[in-house]
């Protein structure tokens, strides 16, 4: 009986854990697009930044999982509210509806450029294939969710660890030195900024994905597993920008950075590390899709399917820009975003455990009083 328990506590922990990494590494993580600009552009402070982000990720994880079971919410526009109030918690699910939308077109564009660059296909051919497995995937709901999670995350994640762990360590790259006459001193300063701006918005989807799992576990193993999925984002995080960092200055001209890369080590490396791209665009496309109708559905009244259908076709026209110009405008700004809903975690959830610490201490006063 103890055993299953124990099996059971380690299975909530890992889907925890698969929620968060699937959210977050998405087309922007695994192209490398977003490890070169928001921490390989900054030399060797990036390895900072790197540290940083991934005790932010599991402190945030661990403290989104302590108060969606502390208020007993299991969405993120429950979470929202109880957080900021009703009036800034609605402003705050607007601007986040927003950022979800223009994420799916941003995962659809990377799926066409990495069709064009790397596969030599149409850039539209990848952009409505994406469009229609999401779709697929996600007429079920929050149960097509998690089991693409299921699915698709373990793999993603086995596979990029291994290219880009044997990049890192076992390829030979350019010396960091080469990069120095490309990076300015003074934006050097700003890696800690980059750093934080880089949690932000990654936690700000997340949050949507991880809220759905508070009715999953109880709350230690959910707090757990969203710690575990943290470290193991940073961890990840490292092992990219080391793996990219030996290969700047050129790096930097490439829409899929990551691809150019994993072609250092073999074509079929190449091939491989090709299909973990696209799973990732489609995993982050799934958190975002789910989010945005959901949300869409819940304000017009519409069904969640149609709602799903709509938002994915609207999607399409911003998804034919350019994926590095839509990754460099759109997340630095909805990273701001991110800030003020990581301080209003950080507040809510150290004015808690302050209040339940006050409280058992005056429990205790009066205790010994009464002894």
């Amino acid at each position: 009986m103890g055993w299953e328990k124990g099996m059971n506590s380690v299975k909530i922990k890992l889907m925890l854990a698969m929620g968060y990494l699937g959210a977050v590494i998405g087309a922007g993580f695994a192209s490398g697009q977003e490890i070169v600009q928001f921490f390989v552009a900054y030399g060797y402070c990036g390895m900072k930044g790197c540290i940083v982000a991934a005790g932010l990720f599991a402190l945030c994880g661990a403290m989104l999982l302590y108060l969606a079971h502390r208020w007993q919410v299991s969405n993120y526009q429950d979470m929202l509210h109880q957080m900021m109030g009703e009036r800034m918690g609605a402003l705050v699910d607007f601007l986040l509806a927003i950022f979800l939308f223009l994420g799916i077109s941003t995962m659809l564009s990377a799926s066409g450029a990495v069709f064009y660059e790397h596969l030599y296909l149409p850039k539209n051919l990848g952009i409505f294939l994406a469009y229609s497995v999401v779709v697929a995937f996600l007429l079920t709901g929050k149960r097509g969710l998690i089991i693409s999670y299921n699915l698709l995350v373990p793999v993603k994640i086995i596979l990029l660890l291994l290219i880009s762990g044997y990049a890192a360590f076992w390829v030979e790259g350019q010396a960091m030195e080469v990069y120095t006459t490309f990076v300015c001193p003074s934006e050097a300063r700003f890696w800690l900024l980059s750093s934080l701006l880089y949690v932000a918005y990654n936690f700000s989807l997340a949050m949507v994905v991880l809220s759905e799992y508070q009715t999953v576990g109880g709350r230690g193993d959910g707090i757990a597993g969203a710690a575990w999925g943290g470290l193991v984002l940073g961890a990840l995080v490292l092992v990219n920008y080391i793996a990219l960092s030996r290969f700047l200055p050129v790096v930097m001209h490439y829409e899929v950075p990551m691809l150019y890369v994993a072609g250092k080590i073999s074509l079929p490396a190449k091939h491989v590390y090709t299909m973990v791209l696209w799973v990732g665009i489609l995993t982050t496309a799934l958190a975002n899709a789910y989010g945005f109708a959901q949300r869409f559905a819940g304000f017009t009244g519409l069904s969640y399917r149609i709602c799903l259908v709509l938002c994915m076709t609207l999607a399409l026209p911003v998804s034919m820009r350019s994926f590095s110009s839509l990754v460099g405008k759109i997340y630095p700004l909805f990273g701001i975003l991110g800030i003020l809903i990581i301080t209003t975690l950080m507040y809510r959830t150290t004015k808690d455990l302050a209040a339940e610490l006050y409280y058992y201490i005056m429990q205790y006063i009066t205790g010994r009083k009464e002894a």
